[in-house]
């Protein structure tokens, strides 16, 4: 009979080949980098090793067969401590040997000892097994943000993701842009570009940080949140070092925005791809300066060559992006689940701080190199 377990040491292997094939789309054995990852992200980093754990589906022939990959966040609701569960990898293989496997992966996991359950990258499938189990899809947090910025290396950008040879007309393109930029008053915003100048707001000023710096403003920035992440040190700076580590997104940035006084409004960190599209990890602000923020980010990724911003939606940014010339489209579903019906109210009502930094996205494992 199958059977759900803890995942080892001994099942690395086994599981990291699995989220090459299912998840990575690639057809080679996992490379050893991968599996040491995985073996520092699910079993040693900060908050493994306790109760909370991820999950392996074992057939009754023994051979691992499934896996769901969990992450511990210490979070505060008030001044309530709690433990959030963040489901990550979540695969089967040959699911259609055995159609339940994932289903009992879920409920194991469900069933945990944490306070809540929660996921940024639910797709269609994974999110029916949620709803199915109690857990609540969260609209709010469940769309994806694209600002174009450079129009013509936009569009090089997404052709060249499916035909290379295209990448040699990004130098006509990223010329093409300059020139059509200049023709747009300071501060003028159109759904296909932005001014090269004058998106920022006059009296806030803009400054790269380092991650130390950057771990500083998140609770000051966060404060505001019913319910939020209450990350030990260690923790966050594992978060942001690993975030970092993502070569073909090109240079990862943090910032500060703060008023001429020094007074600190907001911070933002986000992969600046010169001539390609950008990836926001998080953008923070004070409540009611979340626009100034954005545009903040936007005019210190347009300075450094970015073609486009593509970021996660937060309730308190939705509305200011509203007014912004932003697209916003439908990519994978963040979804929640809680034995606390105040927790999830909480969500629900866009009282929580998640995504990005509170989530999963930063992980080597969604845009990381392993050779």
């Amino acid at each position: 009979m199958s059977t759900i377990r803890a995942l080892t040491e001994q099942d690395l292997p086994v599981v990291a080949n699995m989220l090459q094939q299912v998840l990575r789309h690639k057809n080679s054995p996992a490379p050893a980098s991968l599996v040491d990852y995985m073996r520092s992200f699910y079993l040693s980093a900060p908050g493994c090793g306790d109760d909370i754990t991820s999950l392996v589906h074992v057939t009754d022939a023994g051979e691992v067969s499934g896996f769901i990959g969990v992450h511990v966040l210490p979070m505060a609701w008030n001044d309530r401590k709690l433990r959030a569960a963040i489901c990550s990898s979540f695969m089967v293989a040959e699911g259609n040997r055995d159609p339940m496997a994932g289903a009992r992966l879920m409920k194991a996991f469900m069933d945990g000892p944490q306070d809540l359950s929660f996921s940024e990258t639910a797709n269609h499938i994974s999110t029916q097994m949620w709803t199915r189990l109690r857990g609540i899809t969260l609209p709010q947090y469940s769309l994806d943000w694209i600002r174009i910025i450079r129009p013509c290396s936009f569009a090089m950008s997404m052709i060249g993701q499916r035909f290379s040879p295209a990448r040699l007309f990004n130098p006509l393109a990223f010329a093409t842009d300059k020139v059509w930029r200049k023709r747009l008053k300071p501060g003028e915003a159109r759904w296909t570009a932005t001014a090269p100048t004058g998106m920022a707001p006059v009296a806030l000023r803009t400054r790269e940080i380092n991650r130390a710096e950057f771990a500083e403003l998140a609770e000051p920035l966060t404060a505001h949140f019913a319910l939020k992440p209450h990350w030990p040190a260690v923790a966050l700076d594992r978060i942001l070092s690993d975030a970092a580590d993502k070569p073909d997104w090109g240079q990862f940035v943090m910032a500060s925005v703060t008023t001429a006084s020094g007074t600190s409004v907001g911070a933002f960190a986000y992969h600046a791809l010169k001539g390609g599209i950008g990836r926001v990890l998080q953008i923070m602000s004070r409540p009611g300066q979340a626009g100034a923020v954005i545009d903040c980010l936007v005019e210190h990724a347009g300075n450094r060559g970015v073609a486009a911003l593509r970021g996660r939606t937060q309730p308190e940014l939705l509305a200011a992006m509203q007014t912004r010339r932003t697209a916003f489209l439908p990519a994978t579903a963040t979804i929640a689940h809680s034995r606390d019906p105040a927790l999830l109210n909480a969500m629900a009502h866009g009282e929580a701080f998640l995504n990005g930094l509170a989530g999963e996205e930063w992980s080597r494992l969604i845009g990381g190199r392993f050779t």
